[in-house]
């Protein structure tokens, strides 16, 4: 009996030795355990403007289709296609033997009607000096005063025609109307030509150029509400995102907005214009249009990747001075360019983790470096 009660006694100190080292060695593990690594970035005070991004369309200033105005075969084509000109230059040259010899033909009759007047003009001052003389009548000198009268206006007549034969001959030169590029040419030297063969080239102006895009009525009317309130200013920077991802390196000035809205979309119409010295925008082309606030906006913001959402809300992992963790409750006001916009719930300065928020858990101890910029 005695016996058992020892061999109890043995086994009860041995299991509470175990116990306790097993306790121990736990404690020293966790002792020894890394904190978890993340990388924190500060909330800071910087230059957030308000802006919205559209897609808009690059729409010429000018674009014009070069036509035939009078028929004739082509003689000449005096550009390359793709070619930049100026206003005035020549581009195709029509045969003008027939418009040539027309203004020279009533030239002739302009000289014929004008020997006619004068001969007209001496009878009617004959008849004038005669009837002095009661030697001719009345009738003969008012007869006189028609002739001349006839005389002059055939001489109107002809030099209205001798100005629109004029005009039919310039038509042979087709020169570009303005400065722009031109492009493929659908005829060659020998085509017969006219008003009816349709465009020989078209012409487009691409400097400067026209960015259009739609904007919801709804966000128009809150932009302007604001702006009569002094809460935004009028004017707008507007940059351009290029299809190839880059952005276009001039700023554009809106030049007109629409007094109606586009029917089935709710939109009105705005339109900027851009220097396109370069022909980097080319008519047609989709761009992203952001429209940014001219005023200087300065806001608490922090990396848009530190915010966190749940069914209360948005937050973010707080590291304090000790390194331990802390959940925030933050009012997200908006975001710019990467930034989320603090309204409520942090201060200039506190450090959020931007990475590695999925190992943390508030309250423990993490290394926390410094986002590389931050």
């Amino acid at each position: 009996m005695r016996g058992s009660r020892i061999l109890a006694a043995a086994l009860s100190s041995g299991l509470l030795v175990a116990i306790n080292i097993s306790s121990q060695t736990a404690l020293a593990q966790q002792a020894q355990a890394p904190a978890p690594a993340v990388v924190v970035a500060p909330a800071a005070i910087m230059d957030l403007r308000e802006s919205a991004d559209f897609t808009g369309k690059v729409v010429a200033i000018q674009r014009v289709d070069i036509r035939a105005r009078v028929s004739g075969f082509l003689e000449k084509v005096n550009f390359t296609e793709g070619d930049k000109v100026t206003a005035g230059t020549l581009l195709y040259e029509v045969e003008d033997g027939t418009y040539r010899a027309a203004v020279q033909e009533i030239q002739g009759s302009i000289e014929a009607a004008e020997a006619a007047r004068d001969l007209a003009v001496l009878e009617r001052d004959r008849a004038q000096r005669l009837i002095s003389s009661n030697t001719v009548a009345q009738a003969t000198v008012d007869t006189a005063n028609a002739q001349v009268k006839k005389a002059e206006a055939d001489i109107v007549r002809l030099t209205g025609s001798k100005q629109a034969a004029e005009l039919n001959l310039s038509y042979t030169r087709i020169v570009a109307p303005f400065e722009g590029v031109l492009g493929l040419t659908t005829v060659d030297v020998g085509a017969l030509v006219g008003p009816d063969s349709g465009a020989l080239v078209t012409l487009t102006r691409l400097d400067p150029i026209n960015v259009e895009f739609p904007v919801a009525t709804a966000l128009f009317l809150e932009y302007r509400q604001r702006a009569l309130r002094g809460e935004v200013g009028r004017d707008a920077n507007v940059e351009l995102l290029l299809p190839d991802g880059t952005t276009y390196p001039k700023k554009g000035t809106i030049n007109f907005v629409s007094s109606n809205v586009a029917a089935g979309t709710d939109t009105i119409t705005v339109r900027a214009e851009f220097p396109n010295p370069d022909a980097l925008l080319l008519d047609g082309t989709l761009v992203r249009v952001t429209l940014e606030a001219t005023d200087k906006q300065e806001v608490l913001a922090v990396p848009q990747q530190a915010i966190q959402r749940d069914q209360q809300g948005a937050f973010v992992m707080v590291v304090g001075a000790d390194s331990k963790v802390e959940l925030r409750r933050v009012d997200v006001q908006r975001t710019a360019r990467g930034q989320a916009v603090i309204a409520k719930g942090l201060k200039e300065g506190e450090r959020v983790i931007t990475d590695g928020v999925g190992k943390v858990r508030p309250g423990i101890v993490v290394d926390a470096a410094l986002a590389t910029g931050g």
